[in-house]
């Protein structure tokens, strides 16, 4: 039985990677995981054994984070933290027979120095972005070594542009985050109108992004048409509800009491009424028409699945105006957002814009929603991801 690692580096990172684990494990293979940075809490969950200590940091890594992000990632020790995780991966790399990595250059490093044979997902990185790919030194001389057996990227853009540039094979398979979430639309129920509520999952920057959601939803209330419509909050375990009463009470909303269900709280505030869930991610994006995102994965998945998606630029750490830019050239059109803003009370209202014309769009054009399904496809791919990506590699490894 071979012995698999697998590298993983940021939340969303760790979700591809403990679905890639599941199916290696139903092939037959021994698999560990070793998150980089993270609590690796989807391997858990897929009953994945961790190697090391986990640790949550702030910024959720080192990518498309504010100048005052990276200072935190510094001050915070996450550097130090990476070197940590390196050694301890060097230090036990010769119980496995090779090493799965998902994300950036980080992972691919880690690979590279411990002389490892290893299958990489990048994730992180899309010819979408800026039309060639210029991945960060020296990660195309990580990538050229013979140690790198198969490569697999996240649209088909990118496979082309890499296998030009490498001049190796470079293939294209899917996503696997996105698996569990076909055939698609399969719980939406098209007698009502849902929107789903995205702050994203990094504390303490989560509570920023669910109070400017609710400023949103505030002016709206306005608007007696958005008394039909329902708005689902998707909130990770880090919001504690004490911590959401709070900020509801605070501005003035209105508790609605007598709810069966413990993982939801409703609350009112003029017209309009919103619904808080923990752990119901999925459920809530399955159900949504459309979305109103402040979030990473969510968003690539809500584009994933055919649901367009309005966008609100952050201060960050992890989710600013840089981020969300780059977000918007990697998922396709199909992401609206208030970009020329001259405050906050600008960007508010022409968000609602956007609102109200993406459901005009969703419930009067037809054409809109198939254009919508065309454009998951093409920067999302299709279904078994994780199987076709398992099925590629058993053929390198049975022939190596």
């Amino acid at each position: 039985m071979f012995k698999i690692l697998i590298l993983s580096n940021g939340h969303g990172e760790d979700l591809s990677g403990s679905l890639i684990a599941k199916e290696f494990v139903k092939s037959g293979y021994s698999v560990h995981a070793l998150p980089i940075v993270g609590m690796g809490n989807h391997y858990e969950k897929e009953q994945i054994k961790i190697i090391g200590k986990t640790k949550e940091f702030r910024t959720g890594g080192i990518g498309y984070n504010s100048f005052k992000g990276r200072l935190t990632e510094i001050l915070g020790g996450e550097i130090f933290y990476v070197l940590k995780k390196l050694y301890l991966t060097f230090k036990i790399k010769k119980k496995y027979d090779y090493f799965f990595v998902v994300g950036d250059i980080v992972p691919v490093f880690f690979a590279w120095v411990c002389k490892k044979d290893f299958f990489t997902y990048l994730v992180a990185y899309s010819s979408h972005y800026e039309g060639k790919l210029k991945l960060p030194w020296p990660s195309k001389f990580f990538l050229l070594s013979q140690k790198a057996k198969k490569i697999y990227t996240r649209d088909s853009l990118t496979a082309n542009d890499l296998t030009l540039q490498l001049k190796k094979k470079v293939s294209f398979l899917g996503n696997p985050f996105m698996d569990k979430f076909f055939p698609r639309n399969k719980e939406l129920n098209k007698t009502e109108f849902s929107i789903g509520l995205f702050p994203g999952s990094r504390f303490p920057e989560i509570l920023d992004n669910f109070v400017f959601i609710l400023e949103v939803l505030e002016v709206l209330s306005d608007l007696r048409y958005f008394q039909k419509i329902q708005f689902n909050f998707a909130i990770v375990n880090s919001l504690s509800s004490l911590k959401i009463k709070e900020i509801f009470q605070k501005r003035g909303w209105f508790k609605i009491e007598n709810i069966k269900d413990n993982n939801l709280l409703k609350f009112q505030y003029k017209f309009l009424e919103v619904n808080i869930y923990w752990n119901n991610f999925d459920k809530i994006l399955l159900k949504s028409r459309c979305c109103i995102s402040m979030a990473g994965t969510a968003a690539e998945q809500a584009i994933g699945l055919g649901k367009p998606v309005i966008q609100i630029e952050g201060k960050g750490p992890q989710f600013t105006k840089t981020f969300a830019e780059a977000q918007r050239r990697l998922l396709g059109k199909y992401v609206f957002c208030a970009t020329n803003y001259k405050d906050k009370n600008d960007q508010i209202n022409q968000t609602i814009k956007l609102i109200i014309k993406t459901i005009y769009l969703l419930q009067l054009n037809k054409k809109f929603m198939i254009s919508c399904n065309e454009n998951a496809k093409k920067r999302l791919g299709e279904n078994k991801a994780c199987l076709k990506m398992v099925d590629d590699m058993n053929i390198v490894i049975k022939n190596d």
